[in-house]
């Protein structure tokens, strides 16, 4: 366990947060993302839904998840907000706001996708109309940047932006046009630095949850791993996780070709 583990107040016992814990917050950090900063593993754990579960998905309810440290210990909780005509009929084509909060409710995070009559398709998302993008402010009011959709065949291509929307980071997916309940490894997104497309040492990837979460829920639990970056590409990478789970697995589980959709 680090020592900035031990230390530190730990999110879900006390709900002040870090805000009287006396660390110095890193230069620049947006104001309740002083623990963000901290987290070198960052777990989007999605909430199941019972009503979903009796319904097999036919009511489609919106996306919950804890945001946690390595440990368990829940730092941030992120609530969907979408009309429920558009979670009922677009299902993963969505549009939706993600806010993210503290323990307390505040809002610290927001990310928005909004919707498009015909995006998705990866054969032909780098045109305007046709790829997924999300911005994303910290605090709210403030973009920070943001996360769009690329043309890959048949591979999930997210591009990272900061706010003056330099290119930073792009992530891929394997070659596989199908992600399915039968795939029990780990289903990475690898990074790349978008200059040198070096391969980096950071992922995201959803880890497999056992037979009975994958066959009977839709809650995936998405983990981060971003050692060493800034606090507001930590941010950038947390609402990634969100554009991934609707994008990739939700259209996995309405019956759609996960990697490339």
């Amino acid at each position: 366990m680090q020592m900035t583990d031990v230390i530190l107040t730990q999110p879900g016992q006390d709900k002040r947060g870090f805000s009287d814990s006396g660390v110095a917050p890193p230069p620049g950090c947006p104001p309740g993302l002083e623990y963000l900063a901290q987290m070198d593993e960052i777990y989007v754990n999605q909430k199941v839904d019972l009503l979903e579960m009796i319904t097999d998905s036919a009511i489609e309810i919106p996306n919950r998840y804890s945001i946690e440290n390595h440990s368990g210990q829940r730092a941030y909780f992120a609530q969907e907000e979408s009309e429920c005509c558009n979670r009922m009929c677009c299902g993963p084509d969505r549009g939706f706001i993600m806010h993210i909060t503290t323990n307390d409710g505040r809002e610290v995070i927001r990310c928005e996708r909004k919707f498009k009559w015909c995006a998705g398709c990866c054969w032909c998302a780098d045109s305007e109309t046709c790829g997924w993008e999300m911005t994303v402010e910290a605090p709210i009011g403030t973009v920070i940047g943001y996360i769009r959709q690329h043309s890959s065949k048949w591979k999930t291509h997210l591009t990272l932006y900061d706010a003056n929307r330099q290119k930073l980071y792009d992530i891929w997916s394997k070659c596989c046009p199908i992600f399915c309940v039968c795939c029990i490894d780990d289903i990475n997104f690898h990074v790349f630095d978008a200059r040198s497309q070096n391969k980096l040492e950071s992922r995201i990837y959803k880890k497999w949850s056992g037979w009975a979460r994958e066959c009977c829920t839709r809650a995936d639990l998405l983990i981060c791993e971003v050692p060493g970056m800034d606090v507001k590409e930590k941010a950038l990478f947390l609402c990634t996780t969100f554009m991934l789970d609707v994008m990739v697995f939700e259209t996995m589980d309405s019956g759609g070709a996960g990697a490339g959709s």
